[in-house]
């Protein structure tokens, strides 16, 4: 059993298909909600990070004064050899904190959208339809592998050169209940464009969700290089069957 933190940046935004695939896998979870307390865990209190997405930017640190020591924690995390796991806002975090630049997309992506590999490393489809939601983009950390684009964001999911941090710009986690409180929630950030679905053709979407579960759960499997049941501690420093 792994103990997995997870940094939950905003209420409609939790960790839904991700929580499926710990309880599957029999791990526990702890969530930190950081937009009702800024308190976050301390490296030893977890065997495996997740940080998620958020309408915030990277550089929000005067509204969100928890981003800093958000990314203080993931290099701590990275330096103590646990796994650090970025999602949209989280893989932007993870990408910051260790020296890349964030900075505005060309256009927001936001829909269900082809997900391409591109090294042959990733154990997932060639191409598949996948949620996307976000307007930030990043460039690689140093040492980084590209592991999947999408024709509107080029750098979607990577790892870093040490094997544990997995970035993924793309949620592969999101349900019809997570989108639709998106939706909701951020109704203001779907305005029109080339890559923008608007709300009732988001909530309309039902045909990708079991691919991208699959596909998430045997990523975070491959990645962390456990079988349900085995202790994370038993495993070599360099879990990651990405690289």
């Amino acid at each position: 059993m792994m103990r997995i933190a997870i940094l939950q940046h905003a209420a409609h935004e939790g960790p839904a298909a991700l929580a499926d695939w710990a309880a599957a896998r029999g791990h526990d979870i702890t969530t930190y909600l950081l937009y009702a307390d800024p308190a976050l865990p301390a490296p030893d209190d977890f065997d495996c990070l997740v940080v998620l997405g958020g309408g915030m930017s990277v550089d929000d640190g005067d509204v969100h004064p928890w981003l800093e020591p958000e990314r203080a924690l993931i290099r701590a995390a990275l330096a103590a050899g646990r796994p650090v796991i970025g999602i949209c806002l989280g893989a932007q975090q993870l990408a910051r904190a260790l020296g890349a630049a964030v900075f505005p997309n060309g256009e927001r992506e936001v829909g269900f959208w082809h997900l391409r590999r591109v090294d042959n490393a990733l154990p997932l489809p060639a191409t598949q339809t996948v949620c996307h939601w976000h307007g930030d983009t990043f460039s690689l950390p140093e040492g980084a592998t590209l592991l999947a684009e999408s024709d509107a964001c080029r750098n979607q999911v990577f790892v870093t050169g040490d094997g544990l941090g997995l970035g993924l710009q793309c949620h592969l986690e999101a349900t019809p209940q997570w989108v639709d409180a998106c939706c909701t929630h951020d109704a203001g950030y779907l305005i029109p464009g080339r890559w923008m679905q608007d709300a009732a053709r988001l909530r309309a979407e039902r045909t990708a969700y079991p691919q991208m579960h699959a596909a998430l759960f045997t990523l975070l499997d491959t990645f962390l290089g456990v079988r349900a049941g085995d202790p994370l501690s038993s495993q070599p420093p360099h879990r990651t069957g990405l690289l």
